[in-house]
């Protein structure tokens, strides 16, 4: 009934707007606003008719339109950050279209007259003057980054671009910018789309967008919404990220760039190479062609160390588990795009436009092992083993991982403009996905040393982050290869992850003005269609007809933190497995169980309409309205239950272990009302207010709610179980945000704002006790669950500017600066706790120069611990330590077609570190180290 009220509550807006509307004849004003050397049109440019108080925004083709201008003479202002504010009289006369052009030259740079026609367009400063003006134009809170006119973006990957953000934390993988939290928030709870259409997870579990799977070559910007407006999808709590690619009618004229790149891993000490294309041609006004590819194979490596299952020995503790582990990863990434625009006539205009990127990561890894059991001895900082008080376990093995992923884009839509009327529509197509065929994770050897004099182990933890290990006695039957047989060896035959969504968009606007300023009203609907599909098929083998040790297949380290010799070798299995494949002996139930333990289907449809208004007048922006989103979701899973030989099962034990498969199907349905409202006030020429509030859902991962249920059972009844949960509740929150900005000088800006969000039904995964779950009984479990609420409470502080009012040669620096501080905190099962991934600090710092034909970044990025993951107790939950990553890169102009330029990523170094608090020491569970990678190519552009 609440829902039906609403919708019902916006269709009465339409009569209400028309009421409002005067009586008086009007007519539309176009325009252009372009740059003085004719290369692209001025986005984000805002352009005013002083005496009715409006202000249109350019659009990325460089164009403007007044949907409704009474007839009368106007005075006309356009203004960009760094241009020369430019000032035209109008008359609009009753019956026709009025047109107008700008051309805005850049700024004189103080005390010298001097005035360079391509800083608007060309370089660092470009990519601010652009950034800072599309912020200062936006309607909701928003930061924006920027390509500029040949194609230069201010980083290499678009993760590691958003970086540079306020608010924004990436999370790496293997040192590589993947994931992306906003205001310190789960990357879950974030949205990503290209070109409005949403991006899809190529994982099997999650929402959140892989961005490093994005090639930033493809990509002409990217802004980072902090607040929605009725017209946009509600899935976002964090930010939502839209991505934008080129269109030819965004520039004035053609241009073709091309870089050709190499890239050194200081860890491997390989050389990579990379390569990129892009291109605008337009063959006249009315139609063009945009696009590009993007190559980049890149070799390195990662020295890693895990430790897992933590016990007390009085005051002392050790760890049951230590992992040496060595990494060589090659990741290929193949990405294109390419649009058509076409525009049939003035008040027409339309786009086809496609992307596709594909991610080929090859991980190889080998580990040295250690699993104890009690130690014979502990101290504060080490433990000791022997194998004449407890079994000591060694494995050896090697994973070769090979996973493609791939993401695809497809939309066709267009603009018309009819009078008053502004009419938008998109039909899209998107699709992401995983697969495997034939890694081998893992195949390992093991040695369990559980006689007196065989071996002696003692584990030095004094360095958190690097714990060493000693070998007291056996040294030579620990280094023995001929010792470690074959243990098991998990082939992934086959994994489809398949994300799969199409939608359709229609937007209608009217525009007219009313005694106290101009009023649009604009209503439209999109409806969602979504599958995804996880199936997995696993061999494992854990028997081979033969002798098959270790020593069969010998291969040499490159690690560099301990010694984990002998150790398989890539080759060398490669080689055994295809000649002997027919020896290694199946485990057919352990096979079983992993290939439907996975798997799963999920169906979610979303069908979403809004009303919004727009008032409009010199000082006042309001945007509100509501938006309702209806889920529809269909579930498909397996119960699966791995039940030992023993056990009894309806009144019969047992005679072996057995596997009980029972498909399960959940369907569920809800509706979510979503209204918002954003304010920009001016209070003065160059300080701007900002206010929005909004309602915002995130639905769960799928991952979390798919109807995988498994159970494993022992001989004497006692039963484990780690569950998705298909009836968990979306996120739902009210999101504030208040900012203020101040444009201080042409080229500057100090900002700063607060926000708070109160979440509802928060999702985490807990361990639970002797319960019942779904009719099935467990003695203990993990199960996602709804928390309690959380809220978020955070600030926000940047400032940039272009120093060009200092003395030369300084007058070419930029500096950029901004903090984020997010207090985000929820309970849970009578726990107050941080949200998971939430650093309380965040802050990007750059100092960069630009003049003439030389350009220099130095570029810091910082941000403080946060939890990772929730154990079953405070002393179990894993943490992340604080990060801080320093990076340089300089660029040379020879001339106006070439660059040279070079970078240098992770300068300093910076490790990453995952540990347990407690009690009496911090306890490490993972530590990476990555080294420096230095990047150095040319640019080309014509």
């Amino acid at each position: 009934m609440k829902t039906k009220t609403t919708l019902m509550t916006g269709l009465a807006l339409v009569p209400m707007t028309w009421a409002l509307a005067t009586a008086a004849v009007a007519d539309p004003v176009t325009g252009t606003v372009s740059d003085s050397s004719a290369t692209r049109g001025l986005q984000g440019a805002e352009v005013t008719i002083v005496e009715l108080g409006q202000t249109a925004i350019v659009g990325a083709d460089g164009t403007f339109r007044f949907g409704d201008v009474p007839a009368g003479v106007y005075t006309v202002r356009a203004r960009f950050a760094g241009a020369a504010e430019q000032v035209q009289s109008l008359t609009v006369a009753d019956g026709g279209t009025a047109t107008l052009d700008f051309v805005l030259s850049p700024l004189a740079v103080a005390g010298s007259g001097e005035v360079v026609d391509d800083v608007l367009v060309i370089g660092q400063r470009a990519n601010f003057l652009s950034a800072i003006s599309r912020q200062r134009a936006a309607d909701t809170v928003q930061t924006v980054l920027t390509r500029d006119a040949i194609g230069q973006f201010p980083d290499q990957n678009v993760a590691e671009a958003l970086r540079r953000a306020p608010g924004i934390n990436v999370l790496n993988d293997q040192g590589e910018g993947r994931f992306v939290s906003v205001r310190g928030l789960d990357p879950n709870l974030n949205s990503a789309s290209i070109n409005g259409n949403r991006v899809l997870a190529t994982g099997g579990d999650e929402r959140a967008v892989a961005l490093d799977v994005i090639p930033s070559e493809l990509i002409e910007s990217i802004e980072i919404r902090k607040s929605l407006t009725p017209d946009m999808d509600g899935d976002t709590i964090g930010g939502s990220i839209e991505i934008f690619t080129t269109s030819s009618l965004d520039r004035r004229r053609n241009l073709y760039t091309a870089s050709i790149e190499g890239s050194y891993n200081d860890q491997n000490e390989q050389t990579s190479p990379k390569g990129s294309f892009d291109f605008v041609h337009r063959f006249n006004d009315r139609f063009g062609i945009a696009g590009g590819a993007s190559y980049y194979n890149r070799e390195f490596a990662t020295d890693n160390i895990e430790m897992d299952g933590w016990e007390e020995d009085g005051a002392n503790a050790y760890a049951e588990d230590l992992e040496y582990r060595d990494y060589d990863v090659t990741r290929e990434r193949y990405g294109a795009t390419l649009t058509l625009d076409y525009r049939p006539n003035d008040s027409t205009q339309l786009y086809l436009r496609g992307l596709y990127s594909k991610f080929d990561d090859t991980e190889l890894r080998t580990r040295l092992i250690f699993g104890f059991d009690e130690p014979t001895s502990t101290t504060a900082n080490s433990a000791t083993f022997d194998s004449a008080d407890e079994r000591i376990r060694v494995e050896r093995d090697l994973k070769d991982r090979r996973e493609v992923q791939s993401v695809r884009t497809l939309s066709a839509g267009g603009r018309t403009d009819a009078g008053a009327w502004r009419f938008t529509y998109d039909l899209a197509y998107s699709e992401a996905d995983q697969t495997e065929d034939g890694s081998i994770d893992p195949i390992e050897f093991r040695r369990d040393f559980e006689n007196p004099g065989e071996l002696g182990v003692t584990i030095d933890y004094s360095d958190l982050r690097m714990p060493t290990y000693r070998i007291d006695f056996g040294q030579a039957n620990f280094l023995r290869a001929s010792d470690y047989e074959f243990n098991a060896l998990e082939l992934t035959t086959d994994e489809n992850a398949r994300d799969r969504e199409f939608s359709a968009r229609f937007d209608a606007a009217y525009d007219f003005q009313i005694a106290a300023g101009s009023l649009e009203f604009k209503f439209g609907g999109k409806a969602r269609q979504r599958d995804k599909e996880l199936s997995f098929i696993f061999d494992i083998f854990d028997g081979y007809d033969g002798d098959f040790t270790l020593a069969d297949v010998p291969g040499v380290q490159s690690y560099g933190l301990a010694v984990i010799d002998p150790i398989p070798g890539l080759i060398e299995v490669r080689d055994f497995f295809a000649a002997n494949r027919s020896r290694f002996e199946r485990n057919d139930l352990d096979s079983a169980f992993a290939s439907n333990a996975e798997s799963y289907t999920a169906d979610e449809d979303i069908y979403a309409g809004y009303a919004q208004l727009r008032f409009e007048n010199e000082d006042l922006r309001i945007i509100g309205g509501v938006r309702v989103e209806h889920t529809e979701t269909e579930l498909d899973g397996s119960r699966l239950e791995l039940v030992e030989e023993g056990a009894v099962r309806n009144g019969v034990a047992l005679a072996d272990d057995t596997l009980f498969i029972t498909p399960v199907q959940f369907d569920s349905s809800y509706t979510d009302v979503l209204p918002s409202v954003n304010i920009r006030y001016t209070l003065a020429d160059d300080l701007i207010a900002r206010f929005g509030a909004f309602r915002s859902v995130v639905r769960p991962s799928f991952g979390q709610q798919a109807p995988r249920f498994l159970i494993e059972e022992n001989e004497d009844g006692e039963r484990s179980g780690e569950f998705g949960n298909p009836d968990l509740d979306p996120y739902k929150a009210w999101n504030l945000d208040a900012t203020l900005e101040w444009y201080f000088a042409p080229q500057a800006v100090l900002q700063g704002g607060v926000f708070y969000k109160s979440i509802e039904d928060y999702i985490i995964a807990a361990e639970f006790e002797n319960g019942v779950f779904n009719g099935i009984a467990y003695e203990e479990a993990v199960i996602p669950i709804n928390g309690d609420d959380a809220t978020v409470f955070g600030v926000e502080l940047s400032y940039g500017q272009a120093l060009t009012f200092l003395p030369g040669p300084f007058d070419g620096l930029l500096v950029n600066f901004n903090y984020t501080y997010t207090d985000a905190e929820g309970e849970v099962l009578g726990r107050t706790i941080p949200l998971p991934t939430s650093s309380e600090h965040t802050f990007n710092a750059v100092l960069g120069y630009e003049k003439g034909p030389l350009s220099l970044r130095a570029a810091g990025a910082y941000r403080s611990g946060y939890l990772d993951e929730l154990g079953g107790d405070a002393d179990s939950d894993r943490y992340v330590r604080s990060h801080f990553q320093v990076d340089l890169s300089g660029k040379y102009r020879l001339n106006e077609n070439v660059q040279l330029f070079g970078e240098l990523v992770n300068l300093n170094d910076a490790t990453y570190t995952a540990f347990q608090r407690g009690p009496g020491r911090d306890r490490l569970l993972q530590y990476e180290e990555y080294s420096w990678t230095a990047k150095f190519g040319v640019r080309l552009n014509f």
